[in-house]
């Protein structure tokens, strides 16, 4: 079985959790993926790579998202959200005019440091086990994209926004920012992903009606995934250096490919995997087969 799976994650599981569902259901014999943690206390799109489409994962995960969040205005936790301990309370002074003036602000390339409680790794160690010791350490602003934020309801203490952002954004961050910015702090009190890279709302599959009979209906293939790239069918002699890793230089073999591009190339049909020309260089990059 090899293919992706647009699933609607339910509150209160793991992306993990997912992972272990879908694998309960194809086979445990199957290697399965997941493209992008969800919190537990988030709900929404989480495709799942079964098989060799797990080599496509960070091709996924590439992609902007779009989230729904209601932040909290007033308080701060140590997760960034309604689950972590409450740190501090304060009075909010700023009209619906001024919260929705400053979160505008954050449209844009921005610097954002994440949350302690997360799954990035710092010299090997999950900083969410840190975070569990009560061990704080510095962390390196990280340089993300917010498209848009569209401020969808402000009834003071709650915002609802919906933020469409670059890959490796914290939205549990981007609410706490806004509170230092309006300060009197923000909390994330919930999070609905609505769209990763090409996967919608509205063709995810909810996790409860997948079953062992029908899983295989849900598979989105390698081939329709990829159809954005540029197709292009290689010889016998081509596909044999792909598959051994060879960069192909020779000028007769790479002189109508465009420079800078990404191909999905196919030998027979096969498709082989993705392979990119770059500088006079055409390689594989991602083997399918």
């Amino acid at each position: 079985m090899i293919g992706v799976i647009n699933i609607y994650k339910p509150q209160g599981m793991t992306s993990n959790d997912v992972v272990m569902r879908v694998k309960r259901l194809v086979g445990k014999k199957e290697k399965i993926g997941h493209t992008g943690t969800l919190d537990p206390l988030a709900k929404g799109v989480l495709p799942i790579c079964i098989g060799r489409a797990t080599k496509l994962v960070d091709e996924i995960m590439n992609g902007d998202k779009v989230y729904k969040a209601l932040l909290k205005l007033g308080v701060t936790t140590t997760t960034y959200d309604r689950e972590g301990d409450i740190l501090s309370q304060s009075p909010i002074q700023a009209s619906t005019n001024e919260v929705v003036e400053v979160i505008e602000r954050f449209q844009g390339e921005i610097y954002q440091i994440p949350p302690m409680f997360s799954a990035l790794k710092v010299n090997g160690q999950r900083l969410y086990n840190l975070a569990r010791e009560g061990i704080e350490i510095e962390r390196e602003p990280r340089k993300i994209f917010i498209h848009y934020i569209k401020v969808l309801s402000c009834e003071i203490p709650f915002v609802e926004l919906e933020v469409r952002c670059s890959k490796g954004t914290y939205i549990r961050s981007l609410c706490y920012d806004i509170g230092e910015a309006l300060g009197c702090g923000a909390a994330m009190w919930e999070l609905e992903r609505i769209k990763s890279g090409e996967f919608t709302l509205e063709n995810s599959v909810a996790l409860e009606e997948l079953t062992p009979g029908n899983v295989a209906d849900y598979l989105i293939s390698p081939e329709t995934l990829l159809q954005n790239y540029e197709k292009l069918d290689v010889n016998t002699k081509v596909k044999d250096l792909l598959l051994n890793g060879v960069n192909i230089t020779n000028s007769y073999l790479v002189s109508n490919l465009k420079n800078n591009t990404v191909y999905r190339v196919y030998y027979e049909e096969c498709l082989l995997g993705l392979a990119i020309m770059n500088d006079g260089v055409f390689k594989l990059y991602k083997r399918l087969i």
